[in-house]
């Protein structure tokens, strides 16, 4: 592709059929496991292992090849958080799913051996947490694990700390499918643990994003209506630098990963958010653009998982290298969240009233 072509990814419009919503949910479960083998090692580390092109192909990460990491682990929390908000709505018609998120995330503690207060909630179990899988510890954030360690939920207003940490935007794609308001979502989900504004809106503007792409948007047009949403909030302008530097480096660039470096590594929001949607549009089709997601010095399992989110909803499951879906860590687990959320908030969907709707027994309402 020369320099300013067009991709073959930016400009196909999402959707949220079945295939786009499962390609959203392993798609970034794809990115984060091809990071995971390289997310502390910098670029030339990388070629030195891996050849002149980089890695290629899963590598070993905690002991398997396609392992996921925490971004997965808590993008899957965060989907179940929005089920069990939209069953709580059946019985009742305020339910805030702010805070059955953060039950939720405290339910992902407990898988990382943290010791959870039981709160004699009706949501303390379930279907996630069970899974004996999901009680791997794959380098969680410690900016996550303290957050939820204190007791009290964060916010905006009353910040835990003063973070902007990637940990808020890695978990947020699922938000994007949820009725009501993505970007005021994504922005309170993360700011349940992570307190600068950068922080949180990073995540409320890849919400968007991914709202605007599974309404149909190809994924530049999507990320330039996400922007002008960005850009009516205080605080806005260091996240929509980060965009605005993806968006025209797409259109300068040749997309290598010396050119996706400049954006920065990744260890923060919007760096993180900005290598993601760069490398979606920049893709020539899924296996490029999250191989040049994941080939730099950073972190590369996070830039990985957006990167995917974004490519698997415009382009779809089936466009997802088999060899990747076939060793890819709790593939049928994933496979079921995206098939439960298609249900609530996809193309066909199917209310759940009076708990008749088949995934009930799964996300009990709070």
């Amino acid at each position: 592709m020369g320099v300013g072509g067009v991709s073959g990814a930016r400009r196909i419009r999402g959707g949220r059929t079945r295939g786009h919503v499962r390609g959203c949910l392993l798609g970034g479960a794809v990115g984060d496991a091809l990071g995971a083998a390289i997310e502390f090692k910098k670029l030339n580390e990388i070629r030195e292992e891996f050849g002149p092109a980089g890695l290629r192909d899963y590598s070993v990460a905690y002991g398997r090849l396609g392992a996921i990491t925490d971004d997965t682990q808590m993008a899957l929390f965060t989907a179940e958080a929005l089920l069990r908000a939209e069953h709580c709505r059946v019985r009742r018609a305020k339910c805030d799913e702010v805070e059955v998120a953060w039950h939720a995330y405290l339910r992902w503690l407990v898988t990382q051996g943290e010791v959870v207060q039981r709160r004699g909630l009706p949501d303390e179990d379930g279907w996630l947490v069970t899974l004996k899988g999901l009680h791997v510890r794959r380098a969680p954030g410690v900016t996550c694990t303290n957050g939820l360690k204190k007791g009290r939920m964060g916010s905006a207003t009353r910040p835990l700390n003063d973070s902007k940490g990637c940990g808020g935007v890695m978990r947020i794609a699922p938000a994007g499918f949820a009725p009501g308001q993505p970007f005021r979502l994504g922005c309170e989900l993360a700011a349940l643990t992570h307190g600068h504004p950068t922080g949180w809106l990073a995540a409320g503007y890849l919400a968007q994003l991914v709202h605007e792409v599974a309404e149909g948007s190809g994924i530049e047009e999507g990320a330039l209506r996400a922007l002008d949403v960005l850009a009516r909030q205080p605080c806005h302008e260091e996240t929509s630098l980060a965009v605005e530097r993806a968006l025209a480096l797409s259109r300068e660039s040749r997309g290598t990963a010396e050119d996706l470096e400049g954006l920065g590594q990744g260890w923060v929001a919007e760096e993180a958010l900005a290598i993601g949607l760069y490398s979606a549009l920049m893709a020539e089709g899924f296996e490029h653009g999250v191989l040049l997601a994941v080939n730099h010095s950073g972190d590369s399992d996070t830039t990985g998982a957006i990167a995917g989110n974004l490519l698997g909803l415009a382009l779809g499951e089936h466009a997802i290298p088999p060899r990747w879906l076939e060793r890819l860590e709790l593939r049928d687990v994933i496979e079921q969240v995206a098939d439960d959320l298609h249900r609530h908030f996809g193309s066909r969907t199917v209310p759940c009233q009076g708990g008749q709707c088949g995934s009930w027994a799964r996300y009990p309402p709070n």
